[in-house]
């Protein structure tokens, strides 16, 4: 398959994802969303590795950077994007979160001391522009909190952290589909860790009608995580990366359609997400 086709398919995977966790929130927490789609990636992924004989790569200095970068994501990264969505809407959450290639060229500049060119600077402020479009509430819309988007900032910046870790160790080992192995692998035991120091374990009960919706989101976004990666084999970074990163727009009208009685998708929102991805377009584009 082409890598434009692949970097579609995953912009809808990402999208469908992001709808579905929105349904099943209403009857789970999403700490159970973030199991499932660790415990399905790490099946997935690992049984491809093994069909490739990977495995032997582990040993690699560079494993010990996708370990690291497995603390920060998708550990604590989808538990912040879940979060957003359920508080803020898929709608809203999803283009906040897509802003993440913006913090890891800002983090780059400074701890790799890249220089960014007048597209990237255009392009952020675009992405800033979209961001407060987003987060604005007219009269009459429902209740939610602006302090709620630092959920999904939070996840946009702690991506930019991990994907210039992630970066270094793709430097040492260019194995992509072993990254996501080992960084998927540690950010599950990471985050079952962490339920239960902190005696969380309970959260991963729910009612049974959110394994439907947290089901599919979990496998769809293991098949997205694999597009995104084959894609980005495939084809040139600066035209795969916009590609996957129209999945907000997607989001959005994917709310419009699927959401209707769970949440609004006003004008706003629209305009704010539609300059997200295209000042994540100038960012990326090379």
């Amino acid at each position: 398959m082409d890598a434009e086709f692949l970097a579609g398919l995953a912009a809808l995977g990402w999208a469908a994802e992001a709808i579905l966790i929105r349904q099943g929130a209403r009857y789970a927490g999403v700490s159970l969303a973030v199991v499932m789609s660790f415990v399905v990636t790490v099946l997935l992924i690992w049984t491809v590795l093994g069909w490739s004989s990977s495995v032997n790569l582990l040993y690699s200095p560079g494993t010990l950077y996708f370990m690291l970068s497995g603390l920060i994501q998708p550990a604590i990264v989808r538990f912040l994007h879940y979060t957003g969505i359920v508080r803020l809407g898929a709608s809203r959450a999803a283009p906040v979160r897509g802003v993440a290639p913006l913090f890891a060229i800002v983090i780059a500049a400074f701890v790799l001391r890249e220089r960014p060119g007048l597209s990237v600077y255009a392009g952020a402020v675009l992405s800033v522009a979209g961001i407060w479009l987003i987060s604005y509430r007219r009269q009459g819309e429902k209740e939610w909190k602006k302090i709620d988007l630092l959920f999904p900032l939070g996840a946009a910046f702690l991506t930019g952290v991990s994907q210039n870790i992630r970066k270094t160790g793709l430097n040492i080992l260019p194995n992509p589909y072993l990254a996501v192995a080992v960084t998927t692998t540690t950010s599950l035991v990471v985050f079952l860790t962490s339920l239960l120091v902190t005696g969380q374990i309970r959260s991963l009960r729910g009612d049974k009608r959110c394994l439907p919706f947290y089901g599919a989101a979990a496998l769809i976004s293991a098949v997205a995580q694999l597009c995104t990666f084959a894609a980005l084999s495939k084809g040139q970074l600066s035209v795969i990366v916009p590609l996957v990163n129209t999945n907000p727009l997607l989001v959005v009208i994917f709310s419009a359609l699927f959401l209707r009685d769970v949440e609004k998708v006003t004008k706003f929102v629209v305009l704010g997400a539609g300059l997200i991805v295209v000042g994540i377009a100038l960012i990326t584009y090379r």
